[in-house]
C-alpha cells in the first residue's frame, strides 16, 4: 500500500511524429471515456498514438480511433480491446468549433499526447492540423539543425 508522502509518477505520453507531419492550427484537452483496465495500462505506459485521427458520429460524438492502449498484463479475461474507437469528451462549445473547421479540406484531428491528471483521469491532448508538405519538412529541418549548431557555439 502506497503511504500519502509517496509522489504517483506523471503520465505523459507524446505523438513525436505528429509536429514532424502536422501544422496544428488548434489544440484541445479532451477526456477519454475508458473501460475496464484501460487506466491501468496506460499507467503502466502502454500506449502508442502514432496512427491516431478522430471523427465525428452521425450524432455529433468525438471519436478518436487507431490509438493502441495494450490490454493490462494482469489482467483477466475481462480485459479490454487494444484497438477499440474510445469517445472523446468536450463541451458543446468546442464540438462546434471543430466540426465547423473540420469541414475544410486538408485538415484533421490528431492526438498528441495522452496523460493522467492530478485527480487520476485520463485526458488526451488533440490538435486541429493540416498536413504539411515535403519542402516545408525540409526547412523546418534546416531550422532545427541551424538551431541546434548556434547552441553549441
Amino acid at each position: 500500500m502506497a503511504k500519502k508522502d509517496d509522489k504517483p509518477t506523471i503520465i505523459n505520453i507524446k505523438n513525436r511524429r505528429a509536429s514532424h507531419e502536422y501544422t496544428f492550427l488548434a489544440k484541445y484537452d479532451a477526456g477519454v471515456m475508458l473501460q475496464g483496465t484501460e487506466i491501468k495500462s496506460i499507467r503502466e505506459g502502454n500506449v502508442n498514438l502514432t496512427d491516431g485521427y478522430c471523427t465525428f458520429d452521425h450524432r455529433g460524438d468525438l471519436w478518436i480511433h487507431s490509438i493502441r492502449i495494450a490490454p493490462y498484463s494482469l489482467g483477466t479475461y475481462n480485459n479490454h480491446d487494444a484497438m477499440r474507437a474510445r469517445k472523446l469528451l468536450l463541451n458543446k462549445r468546442e464540438l462546434k468549433q471543430l466540426a465547423g473547421k473540420k469541414t475544410d479540406q486538408g485538415l484533421t484531428i490528431i492526438p498528441l499526447r495522452l496523460f493522467v491528471t492530478d485527480r487520476g483521469f485520463a485526458k488526451i491532448e488533440i490538435a486541429l492540423a493540416q498536413g504539411k508538405k515535403l519542402y516545408d519538412k525540409r526547412n523546418d529541418l534546416k531550422e532545427k539543425a541551424q538551431k541546434r549548431d548556434m547552441e553549441r557555439m
